[in-house]
């Protein structure tokens, strides 16, 4: 399908994953145990990623993702499709729980058999008219995932992850991919390795020619509890040096103290400005939404605004997720409007 484009003025997005209800998650259980084949586990995730672009297109959603459905967390999808990655156990006892892997020799170099998310993507974009965006978990965050035992210098694993991802990310923009994110969680916790973390997201990033990429880092979002806490003060200054067209970090949650560091570092490329608290099952009201993106624009010109929740809905149950996606709509809806009849006033 050919997308429709999203508003120019505060389109609105998720992060990544999406709901996942209660019978997906047994389903994906009675795989590891045996109990239903690939096949039929692969019907059901084709299944839960329509009823999720439903959701998103009802919701008035701009940019849609396919909910993730087909991950168990945050990094085994990726993990297990890497080559030269062993892993002891491939039968968890919870699907969400992570594989324990360990690389013991280095990483084949790319070109390789692939990780297999431009079928991912070819799928999505076959059922909406919408933009599609897919996320990459950031080679950083792989690396926290994996034991290390092939690789003197931790870098080195990280760098080895980043080729992959770029080639990954290449055969992306050739299915037609042309938004794509690299989550990078695990930076709130290892704040010192962040010049790393840029220099590898630099190394995805730069083998794309048409491409629009974001950063999304946020605090964790493991059962909707954060993993770490403080500020985004850690990304600054090196967050300027990544080759990103976009950052999307959390507001709802941790409010707006944070938003006074684009200011200070002149972050002049787009912000995603996270205004659904996904760790509350609170539904928060079109006006609340409106008022938190109101904030950002004493800082954030709209035309560089792109409205979304804190992070992933994984842990939200599908009807509040449903709500909660409808009143960002709403909010959004409500100061689009607002900043449209003052560009006609002046």
């Amino acid at each position: 399908m050919i997308p429709d484009a999203a508003p120019a003025l505060l389109p609105t997005t998720v992060i990544g994953s999406y709901s996942v209800p209660e019978w997906l998650g047994q389903m994906k259980n009675d795989f590891y145990q045996h109990r239903i084949s690939q096949r039929y586990l692969d019907e059901i995730h084709e299944m839960a990623i329509k009823a999720a672009i439903i959701d998103q297109e009802r919701a008035g959603i701009d940019i849609v993702s396919d909910g993730e459905l087909r991950r168990d967390n945050d990094a085994d999808y990726l993990i297990s499709r890497i080559p030269g990655l062993d892993i002891a156990k491939p039968d968890k006892a919870d699907y969400f729980d992570y594989f324990d892997a360990v690389v013991t020799e280095p990483l084949p170099s790319p070109p390789g058999p692939g990780l297999g998310l431009s079928d991912d993507f070819r799928f999505v974009a076959d059922l909406t008219n919408l933009p599609v965006k897919v996320s990459l978990t950031g080679p950083y965050s792989l690396c926290c995932r994996i034991r290390n035992e092939a690789y003197a210098d931790r870098a080195e694993l990280v760098r080895a992850l980043a080729r992959i991802l770029a080639a990954e990310a290449s055969t992306l923009e050739a299915a037609g991919a042309r938004m794509l994110q690299i989550d990078e969680p695990f930076l709130a916790g290892y704040t010192e390795d962040v010049a790393l973390a840029v220099e590898a997201i630099n190394f995805v990033t730069s083998s794309t020619s048409d491409v629009t990429w974001t950063l999304h880092v946020c605090y964790g979002n493991r059962y909707s509890r954060p993993l770490w806490a403080g500020h985004y003060d850690f990304l600054f200054p090196a967050v300027l040096e990544a080759k990103v067209d976009q950052l999307a970090l959390e507001f709802a949650r941790t409010g707006d103290e944070d938003l006074g560091l684009l200011q200070q570092y002149s972050w002049d490329r787009r912000l995603g400005l996270g205004v659904i608290d996904v760790k509350t099952e609170q539904v928060e009201t079109a006006d609340l939404v409106a008022a938190r993106i109101r904030r950002a624009l004493r800082i954030v010109p709209p035309e560089r605004l792109v409205i979304s929740p804190d992070c992933g809905l994984r842990h939200v149950p599908p009807a509040i997720a449903r709500a909660k996606l409808a009143t960002m709509v709403e909010g959004a809806a409500q100061v689009r409007a607002e900043v449209a009849t003052a560009s006609l006033r002046t």
